[in-house]
């Protein structure tokens, strides 16, 4: 975003996370770096939550790290927006660690808050390990680079192979031919539904509208723009508030008990989720092993080749590092070093974003659960690469809650998804204004 637009919203962006009035900005001033570009001997302190990370830093510590006079120490963190209001309530005191594991949809609400440097001059040509689409996130649509990817969730379509053979069913290529599905489905068995349709998860409603092109936050002339009911998130609240309304699938939410039945006992037999879907899946249904497959996300035209992400984190440099050089350099290495990324797949379970790891170390063999395709991994690589570019603002959580609300009751009443996309609109904007964002029409 334009400097002065960042300057201007990091005078009142902690309040979407605090909830208190508007604040002076935080962070150093403009040019007053400090000792952060020092790459010398250097100690850095990682605020994180993905699992076994510290065992991560400890190939660093010992290899590369050692070589370089650069130890990291991992402290863990809770995930979320309770680390999002942490970083910037740290930031404020300039008592911020010098590396951040931070969502996509986050950093713009630490960017807006000078939480995060520009580590841009430390990380040339890095963006061309990462899909294009993934990369851009951590740019916010500037020259400047305020994180490294870390893992991404490139979305996909999953179904009983077993059940679409017994109900004749082929595997959707579009949306249309979903919905068709869903449908012949119905048909032949009432009591069981392509998949449901829920609104305890944000994330998947905001990939399925960045496979369709969305943009729910941009800058226009140095002023936040919303998007939220663009139209083609129009469309896709269109076209599931209409599967919906007319019962072709359910309108449960995910995660519960009763969903959990219906994906173990075959009452719903695919899901649009993303890469990580085996470990839930091998959780949630555990008699189905063996049985789903992965084929990519259905396309609003059938010459079109895009997906959505749901999910996935960054590695950043906050700007109260007096280490900025070193720890970009550790960045860098914990998400391109080929003994990291199989690291980070084996230790912390991750999807990683370099290009490179989807397909190589620990991901050359598909999931346990999916044995039954081989190449699981290869065919989410290709998928992985197809990533749309998302645009996100500093009031992410203030959206999302309101379309668990919004959304919430509208799946729960079969009654207009148009009516609740506006209301999450509105909500969205209004908060920003009461937050002291400008905003423009």
């Amino acid at each position: 975003m334009p400097h002065s637009l960042h300057r201007r919203l990091a005078a009142t962006a902690t309040a979407v996370l605090l909830g208190g009035t508007a604040l002076t900005a935080c962070g150093a001033p403009d040019g007053d770096s400090g000792d952060q570009t020092s790459s010398g001997p250097a100690e850095l302190t990682y605020w994180a939550w993905a699992p076994g990370m510290e065992k991560v830093a400890a190939i660093w510590n010992n290899g590369e790290g050692r070589k370089a006079g650069i130890q990291v120490t991992v402290q863990k963190q809770a995930s979320g927006d309770d680390l999002v209001t942490k970083i910037i309530t740290a930031a404020k005191a300039h008592q911020a660690p010098d590396l951040v594991q931070a969502e996509y949809q986050a950093l713009p609400t630490l960017v807006s808050n000078e939480a995060l440097a520009d580590i841009s001059g430390e990380v040339g040509g890095v963006k061309y390990k990462f899909a294009a689409g993934v990369w851009q996130q951590t740019t916010l649509g500037t020259d400047a680079v305020y994180a490294i990817p870390q893992d991404s969730a490139p979305m996909a379509f999953y179904y009983r192979e077993d059940l679409f053979k017994e109900y004749g069913l082929t595997v959707p290529a579009t949306w249309a031919e979903f919905a068709e599905t869903a449908r012949a489905l119905k048909k032949k068995a009432p009591d069981k539904s392509l998949t449901t349709f829920s609104a305890n998860d944000s994330g998947l409603f905001a990939g399925l509208a960045q496979q369709a092109g969305a943009k729910w936050w941009s800058v226009d002339s140095q002023k936040w723009k919303v998007g939220i009911d663009d139209a083609a998130t129009r469309k896709v609240a269109d076209f599931w508030g209409g599967l919906v309304e007319e019962g072709a699938v359910d309108n449960q939410p995910m995660y519960t008990p009763a969903w959990n039945k219906a994906l173990d006992s075959g009452k719903q037999i695919a899901w649009v989720s993303a890469v990580w879907a085996p470990g839930t899946l091998s959780s949630v249904a555990p008699a189905t092993k063996g049985k789903w497959a992965m084929a990519p996300l259905p396309q609003w035209t059938r010459d079109a080749n895009t997906t959505g992400s749901w999910g996935g984190s960054t590695t950043a440099v906050t700007t109260d590092s007096k280490h900025k050089a070193a720890a970009a350099k550790f960045a860098t290495w914990l998400n391109t070093d080929p003994e990291a990324l199989a690291a980070l797949v084996k230790e912390s379970g991750i999807y990683p974003a370099a290009t490179a790891a989807q397909t190589s170390g620990a991901l050359a063999q598909a999931p346990e659960y999916f044995s039954n395709q081989p190449d699981f991994y290869v065919k989410a690589a290709e998928i992985a690469k197809t990533t749309a570019p998302a645009a996100w603002g500093p009031n992410v959580n203030v959206a999302y809650t309101s379309f668990k609300d919004a959304f919430g009751e509208a799946a729960k009443d079969r009654s207009d998804f148009g009516a609740a996309l506006a209301t999450m609109h509105d909500t969205t904007v209004a908060d920003l204004k009461k937050q002291g964002f400008e905003v423009a029409p």
